[in-house]
This record gives C-alpha cells, sequence and structure tokens, in this order.
C-alpha cells in the first residue's frame, strides 16, 4: 500500500515538472519572438546616461514579458482546440500522454495570472518608471525613480479598488454582496478583471467589423494586382519624368528656403516608393499577378462570409437553447467530446476563423482615427508609446476568447478565470453583441465594395469636389473605374 502511495506521488511529480517545464519552454520561444519585434520598433537610443539606459531596458523586459503573455493568450485558445482533437484522435498513443487536461488548465491559469499581473502591475510599473524622476529633496537615482514608481502604484491601487468598491455596492446591494467588497483576492481581482475583459470585448466589437473591411485594401496593398486596361510601360516612364524633374528642383533649390527644400525631398520620397511598387508589378509573373490576388480576395471574402454566417447560427441559438450562453453549460472536458460539429476539419476552420479575426481585430485598432498616431514605426517608437501598445494588445488578446466564445466561432468552454465573467450569463448582453457584430460587419462590407460605385456616382452629379465620401485613409489612393487603386 506504502508502495503505490510513493508510485502515485512520484508520477504526480514527474507531471507536474513536466507540465512546467513544457511551459517555461513555450513562453521562453513567446519570449524570445517579442523581444526580436520590439527592438525592430523600438527607437535607436542615442548617447544616454547610465540612469536613463538602465530604466529603458527595465521597461524594455517588462514590455517584452507583457507581449509575450499576449501571444500566449491569443495562441492558447487554438492550441487547446487542437490539443483536444489529437487526443482523441489517439487516445493511447505514447509521445502525446504529456498533452493532457491538466496541462491545458495550468495553461489557461497560468496565462489569466500573467495578464493580470501584466495590467495591473507590470505596465504601470514601466509607465511611471520611465516618467519618474524621484521625489524633491531626495538623492537622485533609480532608488528614487523606483521609490516614486512605488508610490503612484499604491495610489493608483487605492484608486482603483475604490472606484470598483462604489460601483459593485451600486449594482449589488445585498448583505452578501457587502460581506464580499472585503475579500480582496476571491472577489475584486476576478470582479476588476471581468470589467477589463468587457471593455476589451467592446473594443474589438469596434476594431474587428473595421479591421475585416480593411483586410481587403491591406492586403491589396500587399500583393501584386492584375494588369487589367492598364500600361505599366507607360506609367514606369512618366513616374521617371516626374523623379527627374523634382531632383532638378532639388538640386536648384535654395538652400535658403529650407521648407521648400523638405517638401520636395517629401515627393521624391513618395515617387520612388511609386516606381519601386511599379517595378514590382513589372517584375511579377503572370501566375502570381492573375492568380495570387484573385485568390487571396476571394479567400478573404470566404472567410468573413462564414464569420458573419457564424454570428447568425448564434443567434438562432441564442433564442432558441440556453446551452448555447458562454457560461451554459460546463463542457464535456479536455479529450472526452469534439468541440466541433464537424470534427478535426471544424476544429481547423475555427482556429483559422480565429487568428483571421484577431488579425483583423489588430488592422482595425489602428486604422481608427483616434489610435492612427498609436501606429509603431521602424526603429522610431518611443518606449511609453511600446508599452502603450503593448497594453493595448494584451486588452485585446485577453479578450479574444470570451468574443469568440461569445459570438459562437468555438464551442470551447473557458477554462480558468476567463470564464468567471458575470456578465456572460446576462442573455440580454450577449444577444445585443452578437446583433451589434453581425450588423456592423455587414455595414462595413457593404460600404467597402460600395464605395466605386459610389464615388462614381458623386463625380457624375458634380458633388465629388465636396468630398463626401473620402476619409484620411482614402485621400492618397482612390478606386478606379476598374476597380484598381490609382495613386493621385
Amino acid at each position: 500500500m506504502e508502495a503505490d502511495e510513493v508510485t502515485i506521488r512520484e508520477q504526480n511529480f514527474h507531471s507536474q515538472v513536466r507540465e512546467y517545464t513544457i511551459c517555461f519552454l513555450l513562453f521562453a520561444v513567446l519570449y524570445i519572438v517579442s523581444y526580436f519585434i520590439i527592438t525592430r520598433y523600438k527607437r535607436k537610443a542615442d548617447e544616454q546616461e547610465d540612469e536613463d539606459a538602465i530604466v529603458n531596458r527595465i521597461s524594455l523586459f517588462l514590455s517584452t514579458f507583457t507581449l509575450a503573455v499576449s501571444a500566449g493568450a491569443v495562441l492558447l485558445l487554438p492550441f487547446s482546440i487542437i490539443s483536444n482533437e489529437i487526443l482523441l484522435s489517439f487516445p493511447q498513443n505514447y509521445y502525446i500522454q504529456w498533452l493532457n487536461g491538466s496541462l491545458i488548465h495550468g495553461l489557461w491559469n497560468l496565462a489569466s495570472l500573467f495578464s493580470n499581473l501584466c495590467l495591473f502591475v507590470l505596465m504601470p510599473f514601466a509607465f511611471f518608471f520611465l516618467e519618474s524622476e524621484g521625489f524633491a529633496g531626495l538623492k537622485k537615482g533609480i532608488r528614487a525613480r523606483i521609490l516614486e514608481t512605488l508610490v503612484m502604484l499604491i495610489l493608483l491601487g487605492l484608486l482603483i479598488l475604490g472606484i470598483v468598491w462604489v460601483a459593485s455596492a451600486l449594482i449589488d446591494n445585498d448583505a452578501a454582496s457587502m460581506e464580499s467588497l472585503y475579500d480582496l483576492w476571491e472577489f475584486y481581482l476576478p470582479y476588476l478583471y471581468s470589467c477589463i475583459s468587457l471593455m476589451g470585448c467592446l473594443l474589438l466589437l469596434l476594431c474587428t467589423p473595421v479591421g475585416l473591411s480593411r483586410m481587403f485594401t491591406v492586403m491589396g496593398q500587399l500583393l501584386v494586382k492584375p494588369t487589367i486596361l492598364e500600361d505599366l510601360d507607360e506609367q514606369m516612364y512618366i513616374i521617371t519624368l516626374e523623379e527627374e524633374a523634382i531632383q532638378r528642383k532639388l538640386n536648384g533649390a535654395s538652400s535658403a528656403v529650407e521648407y521648400q527644400t523638405a517638401e520636395l525631398e517629401r515627393e521624391l520620397e513618395k515617387v520612388k516608393s511609386r516606381k519601386t511598387n511599379l517595378e514590382r508589378r513589372k517584375k511579377a509573373s503572370a501566375w502570381e499577378r492573375n492568380l495570387v490576388y484573385p485568390a487571396v480576395m476571394i479567400l478573404l471574402l470566404i472567410e468573413t462570409s462564414i464569420s458573419v454566417l457564424l454570428v447568425a447560427l448564434n443567434i438562432l441559438y441564442l433564442l432558441v437553447d440556453e446551452t448555447a450562453m458562454p457560461k451554459g453549460s460546463g463542457g464535456p472536458g479536455i479529450g472526452n467530446a469534439s468541440l466541433s460539429t464537424f470534427g478535426f476539419v471544424g476544429a481547423a476552420l475555427e482556429i483559422i476563423l480565429i487568428f483571421y479575426l484577431m488579425v483583423s481585430s489588430v488592422v482595425g485598432f489602428y486604422s481608427l482615427r483616434f489610435f492612427e498616431n498609436f501606429t509603431p514605426r521602424k526603429d522610431d517608437t518611443t518606449m511609453t508609446k511600446i508599452i502603450g501598445n503593448c497594453v493595448s494588445i494584451l486588452v485585446l488578446s485577453s479578450a479574444l476568447p470570451v468574443m469568440s466564445r461569445t459570438l459562437g466561432i468555438t464551442r470551447f468552454d473557458l477554462l480558468g478565470d476567463f470564464g468567471r465573467f458575470n456578465w456572460l450569463g446576462n442573455f440580454y448582453i450577449v444577444l445585443s453583441y452578437n446583433l451589434l457584430f453581425a450588423i456592423m460587419t455587414t455595414l462595413c462590407l457593404v460600404r467597402k465594395f460600395t464605395s466605386a460605385v459610389r464615388e462614381e456616382l458623386l463625380k457624375a452629379l458634380g458633388l465629388d469636389k465636396l468630398h463626401l465620401s473620402n476619409n484620411p485613409r482614402d485621400s492618397e489612393t482612390k478606386p478606379s473605374a476598374n476597380g484598381h487603386q490609382k495613386t493621385l
């Protein structure tokens, strides 16, 4: 009997060591990738003092950690879905014994814990530490800046806790709720993270429909378009003459008129960029011009249509079946039943749609006018802006699993603290969220695909000079009559 207990303890110990090792290796890979991404956009530091260099380095490490946690939160749901299908397909395979429910639950709990840690501790610390100078009267240095940062964090924590306490007391004013107000770990943090998740889902509701329509323009800029009714040689000749003319003006410009020189240099850069695009289009092969671009556009249209269709079906399920709610049932568990009606193929489709929604939400986030100046630039992004971008990506990535479950993209029941949100059990909130997503996505797509017709109607009526349908992002390019982008 004692030997059996020792064997069970040894198995549990080895299982825990294996799970921690896998988690550490996965996070190490994400951390390295995140570090290279941030250093690609971070502004190259000039000659700085040692103190500022240390502060920037610490903020860089904290931002890298946050971005790695965001990537883990994004990859966790697809990893869980594919792991469940693999366990169903190969239940007795020795080489996948490490892929079990305990590991998946542990990953979800760690992702939830680190998301809270980064959102409420590390990122505020990095921002205040970067902006701190030390209290007046104290000796300047790292210790003084750390002391000021800690004081600011404590004051910020008290402010947030006070707001949450007042809000929760106003919403639910009974004896049990009043007693739970004094429980920091079991009430405050889950409630606060639930509010942040709701804000993230609302932000995704705003960003994702815009990103779904914006994806067509982004892919159109990255791919080579078909040359229908276009003479690339003639355009190349014209752009070369423009470049030579601007170059002659720049060489003959007076050095005293600096603003004219700067304006000519900007025009020259734009002309060179257009010339580079034309050269790329001219060198592209026939299959790349005539096959890849239409195929990618059709693929984007299919994925967007499937997403809207799944949301519409989920609305019907919500109206007729209570278990369709995100908090409807506990689920069969990992490796016990398939999460998709179509098995492995359906699970693969869910994973593709989840990644597509995440990419679209990021594109839509940076396409909004309010966040246009927030877009990171290569080798020219300040550390403060990097911290803001990491926080935004963390909020979006943490809300992505919740949004995917709420919209019915996947039937995977959220594990850990990701599924402890009270608003997921409110029928009216979930139904309104699905309806708004379907309506906004449809309107964005209709506006996207009817923009060329709208432009031609305005021209026919003579209203094109009023700029009724132009937005700041469309000021540089306009669709021509045959549907191709032409730079003005």
